[in-house]
């Protein structure tokens, strides 16, 4: 506009001198010259108007471009303060979301520590009550299966009759020093497993109920009103302890206890037990279980301790209690459970609804963060609009000063005289502005060139700043939002929360496997030792191995020699058989002659048996064996005709059980096949009648079952006893149907799942056909009815329908609807 406005100058500058100088060439007079003047005056003044008008245009536009970006930066100031409020709500959304986030994950890391424990006592729970359960095996083995279906019994009747007064066995209400088992053991016996009660009323209660329900089991009651017991005054010895003062167990139960122990003393020795049996009149007893009666019996042996009974109780209570104590254990965790899943439950309730918040405020935060970047937007559009227009202002405001200083020379010069020449310092003038016009419009190419690269740069600035650098801008903002709204320092928390939480579960985790690699260098040393001990006796077995090797080679020569004892014994044995009966002095008579005595006459009496070789020798021997043979024949002939009396009487019950069966069944399915037929026919009758043989008379020997001969049938399609007729009597079509009632008659009495017919209407009227298929659409309701039929009756009444196709050489099956069904039932019968 500089350049512009001096490059105007000099020219009207120059052009004002060159009229002067120049008129007499250009205008021939004053008038011509002013007429030329008002002309131009005229197009000035139309330029002028013209240029104000757009002025005024320009004027008015950038007015109102200035309004419209002022409150456009209201709107941005307010949507601005109202995204700081909102930047506030998320940060303390983000903030409480964190603090519930990190609460929510101590919950899950408690809840998870609780799971452990809960699995661990579940496993110890598992292990314990294992171990329970075979420690009451263990001690259910030492007594007889009688005592533990006794006491199972009255467990069970107390249990579910709620009856009061009943303390169980003795062996569980009394506890003692394990070095006393053995001694009490021995001293009680089974009487440890006696039930204790309180009166014997509940004692007879029991039993009652017992022979009531036919309970089994042996019991014994020790009912506390009725044990009547004395003070025993015991020696005072440190040779001997009273059994009853080394027991523990409720005052109550006094009576059964001194019952039971109340006369015994455990002793040092043997010796000792015998000497005071024997001066107290008690019965005594050692340490080793060794007894001496007080009436002077003595009793003892190895009594093994792994199988007592004591220590078996013990164990179930040991175990007993360890069960409880971890149910109760488990029922607290499984509390604190609870506890912890109503907490997580809330907190992941609480977390969803701030998560739900968060996505709210951020939408919103969103929403308006776009409104304002779309209102600077529209205000950078604005204020780029507002800079051209204040050029275009600024250069019409030019354009009319020049113009009016133009209009305004032109005036001036209007009216004035026509110099015939110009004056030298004009021409001097003329000549320095010649130059001046020159330079400048050297420097007007110079300046629109460089206006014009400058241009070029600009508007390569300007792509860069609108299509990078604003969005780039825009994005920072945006994370410097997020960062500022995510809460770095809560993050950083969180974080470190989680550390903590991890590291702490590495210090547990870590104490956990020193702790296993201590069990695992415990149960290492043992595995170790228990080895040593495997290869000890694996040795010791290859030596007793070795030894039983030598005792059966040992044996094995035994055996040989004792085969040739035997046969040897069998030899004499034979010659012994072979003298025949001996008389019964034969072995006191030569019991004292000496072998050699015995030689000589055993050669006399062979020599006189010579005599006697045609006799029989063994004659008596068989007679008094086939003797015997004969009483156990006898024996057996009375045992067989025993057994054949009874095989008759129960060929006899079964016979007549058979009969009544028969009787029964028949009664059902007549009756039931009068009814059907009087369905299927109605007004007809129908009756089975039995037929028995010819010989059936009161005296008749035939088995009852087998008098019958057979089943005859007699129908009447009228209801007339008139035309009854028999089976023979009967067409095809009323044989059909007597043979369907007779089938659904044997049906009501032995259902079956299904029925296969085929065709069975074909010999049927309509009538009939429709009142078989009536009863078969009842009956179907417990069975299933397969029917194969060309009749439309059955078709209208059948759930299902299956056509079957020939074609190509191959029969198809396929489901078909009723209207396809009777279309071709109709069809055949049109055909037939």
């Amino acid at each position: 506009s500089r350049y512009s406005f001096t490059k105007q100058w000099y020219q009207r500058r120059v052009r004002g001198v060159s009229t002067q100088s120049t008129g007499n060439q250009e205008f021939s007079d004053q008038s011509k010259r002013d007429e030329w003047i008002k002309a131009e005056l005229r197009s000035y003044g139309a330029n002028l108007s013209a240029k104000e008008e757009q002025l005024k245009t320009v004027e008015r536009e950038v007015g109102e471009t200035k309004e419209r970006i002022e409150k456009i930066a209201g709107e941005i100031q307010e949507r601005t303060e109202n995204l700081e409020e909102r930047r506030k709500e998320i940060e303390t959304t983000n903030k409480d979301l964190c603090t519930a986030k990190i609460r929510k994950e101590e919950v899950q890391s408690k809840r998870k520590e609780l799971w452990r424990q809960d699995s661990n006592f579940e496993q110890s729970l598992g292990t314990s009550k294992e171990q329970h359960d075979d420690a009451e095996r263990q001690l259910r083995s030492t007594v007889s299966k009688a005592f533990n279906n006794g006491i199972d019994a009255i467990k069970k009747i107390v249990r579910e009759k709620n009856i009061d007064g009943v303390y169980g066995p003795l062996i569980e209400n009394f506890k003692c020093n394990e070095k006393f088992f053995t001694a009490v053991e021995v001293t009680a016996g089974n009487r440890l497993f006696y039930i204790i009660v309180d009166t014997d009323k509940t004692a007879s209660q029991i039993l009652s109920i017992m022979n009531k329900n036919k309970m089994s089991g042996e019991v014994n009651f020790l009912p506390l009103n009725r044990l009547s017991y004395r003070e025993v005054q015991y020696p005072t010895s440190n040779d001997v302890i009273p059994m009853v003062s080394k027991l523990e167990y409720n005052p109550i139960f006094k009576p059964a206890m001194e019952t039971i122990f109340g006369k015994t003393l455990i002793c040092r020795s043997l010796e000792i037990a015998s000497q005071y049996a024997r001066n107290e009149h008690m019965d005594c007893i050692t340490l080793d279980g060794d007894q001496v009666s007080r009436r002077g019996a003595l009793t003892g042996g190895y009594y093994d301790k792994r199988k007592s009974r004591l220590d078996a109780q013990r164990q179930v209570w040991y175990w007993q209690s360890k069960l409880q104590e971890e149910k109760m254990n488990a029922g607290k965790i499984t509390s604190e459970m609870e506890e912890v899943d109503a907490e997580l439950t809330k907190l992941v309730s609480e977390v969803q609804k701030l998560e739900t918040t968060q996505i709210q405020l951020r939408e919103t935060y969103d929403r308006q963060k776009m409104d304002v970047q779309n209102l600077s937007v529209e205000k950078r559009q604005l204020e780029k609009h507002l800079e051209t227009k204040t050029r275009q202002k600024a250069s019409l405001e030019s354009d009319l000063t020049s113009l009016r200083s133009t209009v305004e020379s032109l005036t001036k010069e209007l009216g004035t005289e026509l110099l015939s020449q110009l004056t030298s310092d004009e021409q001097d003038e003329i000549r320095q502005l010649t130059k001046d016009i020159a330079r400048l419009q050297g420097r007007i190419r110079d300046s629109l060139e460089k206006r014009s690269k400058l241009e070029v740069e600009k508007n390569m600035y300007e792509n860069l700043l609108t299509s990078n650098l604003y969005k780039r801008r825009e994005q920072l903002l945006n994370c410097i939002d997020e960062i500022g709204m995510n809460q770095r320092k809560q993050e950083f928390d969180s974080k470190k929360a989680e550390f903590q939480q991890f590291t702490t579960a590495m210090d547990q985790t870590k104490k956990r496997l020193d702790w296993l690699e201590g069990e695992i260098d415990v149960y290492t040393k043992k595995c170790n030792e228990l080895a040593t001990q495997i290869e000890g006796k694996r040795t010791r077995e290859k030596e007793i191995q070795e030894s039983i090797e030598d005792e059966s080679k040992h044996m094995e020569k035994m055996a040989n020699k004792r085969a040739v004892k035997l046969r040897k014994k069998d030899d004499v044995m034979r010659k012994i058989r072979e003298l025949g009966s001996l008389p019964a002095d034969a072995f006191e008579k030569y019991q004292n002659m000496t072998t050699k005595e015995l030689w000589k006459l055993l050669n006399k009496c062979n020599s006189e048996l010579k005599k006697y070789g045609h006799v029989n020798k063994k004659a008596l021997d068989q007679f008094v064996s086939f003797s015997e043979q004969k009483e156990k024949l006898i024996d057996r002939k009375k045992e067989l005709d025993r057994s054949l009396d009874s095989i008759k009487n129960l060929m006899s019950v079964l016979e007549h059980r058979k009969h009544e069966a028969i009787q029964l069944t028949f009664k059902q399915v007549s009756h039931f096949f009068t009814e059907i037929f009087k369905k299927l026919v109605p007004g007809g009758t129908a009756t089975l009648v039995m037929k028995r043989s010819e010989y059936d008379d009161e005296g008749s020997s035939l088995p009852l079952v087998e008098q019958f001969t057979g089943v005859g049938i007699k129908v009447s399609f009228s209801g007339k006893v008139s035309e009854t007729k028999e089976m023979q009597q009967l067409s095809g079509g009323q044989k059909s149907l007597v043979a369907l009632t007779l089938i659904f008659a044997i049906q009501k009495c032995d259902p079956a799942p299904f029925y296969l017919f085929d065709e069975i209407d074909a010999a049927l009227d309509p009538q009939h056909r429709k009142s078989v298929a009536e009863l078969i659409s009842k009956q179907s309701d417990a069975c299933q009815f397969i029917t194969t039929t060309f009749r439309p009756e059955l078709v209208q009444t059948a759930n299902k329908h299956y056509g079957v196709i020939y074609r190509n050489k191959v029969s198809h099956v396929k489901q078909v609807s009723q209207e396809e069904a009777m279309d071709f039932v109709e069809d055949e019968a049109a055909d037939k």
